[in-house]
């Protein structure tokens, strides 16, 4: 018998997905197949504590394991590639070797290459986009230069930093005007689930919704809005990517909020959309262009505007670590696309470990 993989499921996090992390571990842990993986969970607290095992697993919305628990710690010493088990003073008192991790933290510090580089220090498998990916795909303004210079259609958008904000809103708010007029979305550039995000109708609107954006980031995004279907696919694999068929979100808002993905549950899923076969395929083939413009690897949810009344397509952003609950739309779609839940962690574990066989040709020293 094949001995059994030790996977470490990093999730919680210092962000403000920390909630949506702790939904798509739990769906993740229990449908990992424990025949082939012994889990270790590894819970990181809002203050950045990381712990494992029972202490681990409180902070996801209903007990999936039990066990002793623990402070460990991860050190980027690619001799080790284990975890560190911490005594009651910060002392070491043991290591635990993981073979792979399955990151599943949402947002800052856990989806924007900074934990990233950590599991590329200490030489440990990991699933998902690599530092470069992770960071172009959380940072929407550099997401939609890199778009910009793949050829990839988008709609109109600006930007400013916050300190400008705070130096001169009437320039800011002329500055929007001119470039991108109303209604328009305003957004933190580094921060997903609809986290600081709102519809601005009016110049006061507008102001009020960049004092918001700004709360939580220091970049500002400001987009046309566009009238529009929202259409989503997921992509699946490496140096040879492959799409989903593409589904729809039809939100139960005004535009899909974060109260409408995670607290009303009014958002509808078309899974698949109603597209033709035509429309379909196009899609297909700009979220495999999205992904790999990043330079993408694992996974990642590529969305999409779909024009109402002309059927242009447009891009709207990648997610490289989207929501992975059994009803989010990225296994979703894989499921109506011939993959089931747990079949596709096992692809991407399988991913995880070509990638970094991949990277191991490379020579680092002269």
């Amino acid at each position: 018998m094949a001995k059994k993989l030790r996977v470490g499921v990093v999730f919680g996090g210092r962000s403000g997905e920390h909630e949506v992390s702790l939904r798509s571990a739990t769906s993740i842990i229990n449908a990992m197949d424990k025949k082939k993986y012994d889990v270790v969970p590894i819970g990181i607290t809002k203050e950045g504590r990381w712990l494992t095992s029972g202490e681990a697993t409180k902070l996801l919305p209903g007990e999936v394991m039990a066990g002793k628990t623990e402070d460990i710690a991860l050190f980027g010493d690619p001799t080790k590639r284990s975890l560190v088990r911490m005594g009651s003073k910060g002392e070491a008192t043991g290591n635990e070797k993981i073979d792979v991790i399955f990151p599943v933290l949402h947002g800052t510090f856990g989806e924007d290459g900074t934990i990233q580089g950590l599991f590329d220090m200490a030489d440990i498998p990991y699933v998902g986009c690599g530092v470069l990916g992770s960071s172009c795909g959380m940072d929407k303004v550099i997401m939609k230069n890199l778009f910009r210079q793949a050829g990839i259609p988008m709609g109109e958008f600006t930007w400013f930093l916050r300190t400008a904000w705070d130096k001169d809103r009437k320039r800011i708010l002329n500055k929007v005007a001119k470039e991108i007029g109303l209604p328009a979305f305003v957004k933190p550039a580094n921060l997903g689930s609809s986290v600081g995000i709102s519809k601005a109708k009016t110049k006061a609107e507008l102001e009020r919704a960049i004092d918001t954006a700004a709360k939580f980031d220091r970049k500002i995004l400001v987009e046309k809005a566009i009238n529009a279907r929202e259409i989503e696919v997921s992509v699946l694999g490496n140096d040879e990517p492959v799409a989903s068929l593409p589904g729809e979100i039809v939100p139960g808002e005004d535009f899909y909020s974060y109260s409408d993905k995670y607290v009303t549950d009014a958002a509808k899923l078309e899974i698949p959309a109603k597209l033709s076969k035509k429309l379909a395929t196009e899609i297909q083939k700009l979220a495999v262009k999205a992904f790999q413009a990043i330079d993408g690897s694992g996974l990642s949810r590529v969305d999409f505007f779909l024009e109402r009344d002309t059927d242009r397509i447009l891009i709207n952003e990648i997610n490289t670590l989207p929501g992975f609950t059994s009803i989010s739309m990225y296994p979703k779609l894989w499921e109506v696309s011939g993959i089931p839940y747990s079949e596709l962690i096992d692809r991407l574990i399988a991913l995880a470990l070509e990638r970094h066989k991949e990277k191991a040709r490379s020579q680092f020293k002269i």
